[in-house]
C-alpha cells in the first residue's frame, strides 16, 4: 500500500513539474522580445493565415514564439479582423500592442513629396520650386522638359519642338495640387502633370469641334491660354483679353504684349525699359506677328476655356489700372489707348502722392 502511495506522490510532483515547467515556457513565449527603437517593416496581405502572421513576425524578431502568438488569438478570438497593409512593429511590443494596431489598421503612411504648382508658373520656376524642396533634380527635369518623345501623351498630342520653341512642354504641365510617391523621378512627375492637362482637357465639351471651329491646334490654344494667364488678374477679363488677342491678330497687328518680352528676357521685370522689347527672340511679340512660338507658362482650365471661347468687341488696346485691381482699361481705338494710358498714370500719380504723405504723418 505504501508503495503505491510513494508511487502516485511521485506520479504527482512529475505532473505538477511538468506543469510547471509548461507553464514557465509557455509564459517566456509570451513574452515580448528584447525592446529595440528601430522599427521593423512588415506587410500584412490579404488573406494571409494566422499561422503564417505569427511565422513571420517571430521570423522577423517581433515575438518570440509563433505557436504561443497563435494560441493567444485562438484564447482571445482575435485575428479575422485584421487589417491588410503596411505596418511598422517595435521588437518588445506586447501581443496586445500588436492585435490592436493589426485590428485598428495603424499602417505607415508612406512618405510623399506633396507640392501645389500656381497657374501661370513656368517650368523654369516650377523646377526651381521642386528642386529646391528637394524633390528633383534641377537639370534633370528640365532635360526631360525639353524631350516630349519621352512621354506618350506628348506623342498623343504630337506637341511641337523647333521653331525657336524654348521648352517644348511649356504650357502642357498642369498647375495644381500633386501627391507623388517619394521616390519619383522628374519622368513621373512631367507625366503626373500631362496627366493633369489631359484630365481638364477632358472637362471641356467638343473640344476638337470648338478647336476646329476656332481653325486652332492645341498647341496654339495652349499658347494663347498662356498669354491670358500671365497678363490678365481679375478672372472676368479673361476672356476680354483673349477677345483682343484675336482681333489684333486678325488685323494683322502685332500683339505687343509685355508678358512674351518677359518670357525671353527669362526673368520678371517690374518695369520693362525701350531697350527690353527689342529682345531678339521669337517670343518677343513686339517684334513678331501673331501668337509666340509656344506657351510662356502654363496655363489653368480657366484661361484655357478664355481662349478657346474669347468674347466678341471690336477692342483692340488694353492698358493695366494703376489702382491696385489688377483690371485693365480696354479701347477700340488708338487715340483712346491713350487717354486711357494718361488716365492710369494720373491714378498712379495720385496713389503715389497719397503713399508719400501717409508715409510722412507716420
Amino acid at each position: 500500500m505504501r508503495k503505491k502511495v510513494r508511487t502516485l506522490l511521485v506520479v504527482v510532483v512529475l505532473l505538477i513539474i511538468v506543469f510547471a515547467g509548461a507553464a514557465a515556457y509557455g509564459w517566456n513565449a509570451m513574452q515580448p522580445t528584447t525592446p529595440s527603437a528601430e522599427p521593423v517593416a512588415y506587410t500584412l496581405t490579404e488573406g494571409t493565415s494566422t499561422a503564417k502572421l505569427a511565422g513571420d513576425l517571430e521570423s522577423k524578431g517581433i515575438i518570440r514564439n509563433d505557436f504561443a502568438f497563435r494560441m493567444y488569438l485562438r484564447w482571445n478570438q482575435e485575428g479575422k479582423a485584421f487589417k491588410a497593409g503596411n505596418y511598422e512593429f517595435t521588437p518588445g511590443m506586447t501581443y496586445e500592442q500588436i492585435v490592436t494596431k493589426l485590428n485598428n489598421a495603424e499602417v505607415v503612411v508612406p512618405k510623399t513629396m506633396k507640392f501645389t504648382i500656381p497657374e501661370g508658373y513656368t517650368v523654369t520656376q516650377i523646377a526651381d520650386k521642386l528642386s529646391s524642396a528637394g524633390y528633383v533634380d534641377r537639370e534633370a527635369f528640365l532635360k526631360a522638359v525639353d524631350d516630349p518623345s519621352a512621354f506618350k501623351q506628348a506623342r498623343e498630342w504630337k506637341v511641337p519642338t523647333g521653331n525657336g520653341i524654348l521648352h517644348p512642354l511649356e504650357g502642357y504641365l498642369f498647375p495644381a495640387t500633386y501627391d507623388l510617391p517619394l521616390d519619383s523621378t522628374p519622368q513621373d512627375v512631367i507625366a503626373n502633370m500631362l496627366a493633369g492637362t489631359r484630365a481638364n482637357l477632358a472637362t471641356i465639351d467638343n473640344l476638337d469641334q470648338k478647336l476646329k471651329a476656332r481653325n486652332m491646334t492645341l498647341h496654339q490654344l495652349l499658347t494663347e491660354a498662356s498669354l491670358i494667364e500671365r497678363e490678365v488678374v481679375v478672372p472676368a477679363e479673361r476672356a476680354e483679353v483673349a477677345g483682343v488677342i484675336n482681333n489684333r491678330i486678325k488685323q494683322g497687328m502685332r500683339l505687343q504684349i509685355d508678358a512674351t518680352v518677359q518670357y525671353a528676357l527669362g526673368k520678371q521685370k517690374q518695369r520693362l525699359l525701350y531697350s527690353d522689347l527689342k529682345i531678339d527672340s521669337p517670343y518677343n511679340t513686339y517684334l513678331h506677328d501673331g501668337l509666340p512660338p509656344g506657351p510662356i507658362a502654363n496655363p489653368g482650365i480657366e484661361a484655357i476655356k478664355a481662349a478657346l471661347e474669347p468674347k466678341t468687341s471690336d477692342y483692340l488696346y488694353y492698358v493695366t489700372k494703376k489702382d491696385g485691381s489688377g483690371g485693365h482699361l480696354f479701347a477700340k481705338t488708338f487715340a483712346e489707348h491713350q487717354q486711357n494710358i494718361a488716365a492710369s498714370k494720373q491714378t498712379d500719380a495720385a496713389e503715389q502722392a497719397e503713399s508719400s504723405a501717409s508715409e510722412e504723418a507716420n
